[in-house]
């Protein structure tokens, strides 16, 4: 991160165990205002379980602050009002409500009139949940309910938006569509931390990147040097090329 760019989340020397089997282990990293921040690494390695941790979903030994503000005594609803929102891997959505209903459902702690500001932004990012906005979300394309999902999240205008692999099971063109909109989220000024296992398109996309292994960070950096590291590109990129550095 750039030292004259202020940290918007902070975790440092963290520690995540289920039981007596730690699954995080002294890790650190920073998101700044405005910043992409992506987390790669295999299945396994323990980016959910961080990223659940962050939210106040398990336990976390160590620190975790957002706009400089320890999260340690926040349940989950207390760190959403803070400005912190998680879409999780599964999304999570209530099926047999319809799209608008699911929306609103984000809004809870929010205004009336900034829920309506709310749903004119997420219709505005995904028209088609628009189009669809009285259908029931259990009818929704994989696809469509990522986008009903992350739109859910912003309805309580989160200032650090983290995403659970937002492309897993989705068509390329799908990908693409979701990847784009997360770049108009920094734009509009939402920072993301995004844990993704399609790292290529997580690196293009990127700011910043972690590579985890085996419940610890090995490597991070700015996205376009950790792309063009050898071992990365051999083990999450598919390919190796000449000129790239190693670890």
């Amino acid at each position: 991160m750039n030292p004259d760019t202020r940290a918007l989340l902070t975790v440092s020397d963290a520690h995540v165990a289920y039981g007596k089997v730690e699954a995080v282990r002294a890790v650190s990293l920073e998101v700044a205002d405005n910043e992409i921040v992506t987390i790669i690494g295999a299945n396994g390695a323990g980016k959910t379980t961080l990223l659940n941790a962050i939210m106040g979903i398990l336990p976390l030994k160590g620190r975790a602050s957002l706009a400089g503000a320890d999260m340690a005594q926040l349940e989950i609803e207390d760190r959403v009002a803070a400005g912190l929102s998680l879409v999780p891997e599964h999304r999570e959505l209530f099926s047999a409500m319809n799209v608008e209903d699911n929306l609103q459902l984000g809004a809870f702690r929010v205004a009336k009139a900034a829920a309506a500001a709310a749903f004119e932004r997420v219709y505005a990012l995904f028209p088609r949940l628009k189009e669809r906005r009285r259908q029931l979300a259990g009818t929704l394309s994989g696809g469509e309910q990522q986008m009903l999902a992350m739109g859910r999240a912003l309805m309580g205008a989160p200032r650090l938006l983290m995403l659970d692999e937002p492309s897993l099971g989705l068509a390329p063109i799908i990908v693409a569509d979701i990847f784009r909109t997360i770049g108009e989220l920094r734009a509009g000024g939402v920072s993301v931390l995004l844990v993704e296992q399609n790292a290529q398109a997580a690196l293009q996309i990127a700011d910043r990147a972690y590579v985890m292994e085996l419940g610890e960070f090995i490597l991070n950096g700015p996205a376009k040097e950790i792309a063009g590291n050898d071992r990365v590109a051999a083990s999450y990129l598919g390919f190796t090329h000449e000129g790239a550095s190693g670890i």
